[in-house]
């Protein structure tokens, strides 16, 4: 009878990755680390992952860094609570310093890339769905939005800039994003709430 797998050992792995990245950065981190950090073996981590590299993805799914339920009753407000949540997360040495030498990996192992996709990323943008789907309902936006395109015109200009660090995160940069999307996409009735103006 097979030997009922330790969920401790998972937990204590993937904390000691998550520790880690942030310490020493995606680069430099080694199975022996986090294995004394975990205070387990590598052949014990090794029978649980496939690789490091799915280690990582797995630690970030866990991790849901920038991932918000946002229902304000305003889809303007919600929009900017997700964007200034994914900024935050991007601005965390977690996710938005490992990302840029992660994507290198994730474009050479198509099936680690679909895993990303479907575990680390897409939480994210189903969340940011809901609020777009809800600002449809209330007539903020319009019917018969391009969903996915919408979700890459908010996300794409924050992920652009931690990648490439041309220009700042600052505070007011997701207020920015919105407010540039949703004059595009808006109805113009009542997409900002009267307190942002």
């Amino acid at each position: 009878m097979a030997r009922r797998r330790d969920e401790r050992i998972d937990h204590a792995v993937l904390a000691a990755v998550t520790e880690l990245v942030a310490e020493v950065g995606y680069p430099a981190l080694t199975m022996e680390a986090i294995a004394q950090r975990a205070g387990t073996t590598k052949p014990a981590i090794r029978r649980r992952w496939k690789s490091q590299k799915h280690l990582v993805v797995e630690a970030m799914a866990r991790d849901r860094a920038g991932v918000v339920d946002m229902d304000t009753g305003c889809t303007h407000c919600d929009i900017v609570g997700h964007l200034e949540a994914l900024r935050l997360a991007m601005d965390d040495p977690v996710l938005g310093h490992l990302l840029p030498a992660l994507v290198a990996d994730l474009a050479d192992d198509p099936e680690l890339r679909d895993t990303f996709l479907t575990a680390v990323w897409a939480p994210r943008r189903e969340a940011c769905e809901v609020s777009l789907r809800k600002g449809v309902a209330r007539g903020d936006l319009r019917p018969g939005l391009d969903v996915d395109l919408v979700l890459d015109l908010f996300a794409a200009p924050i992920v652009f800039r931690s990648l490439f660090g041309h220009s700042g995160l600052g505070p007011n940069f997701p207020e920015d994003v919105a407010r540039a999307v949703l004059h595009g996409v808006g109805t113009g009735d009542g997409h900002r709430c009267a307190e942002r103006g």
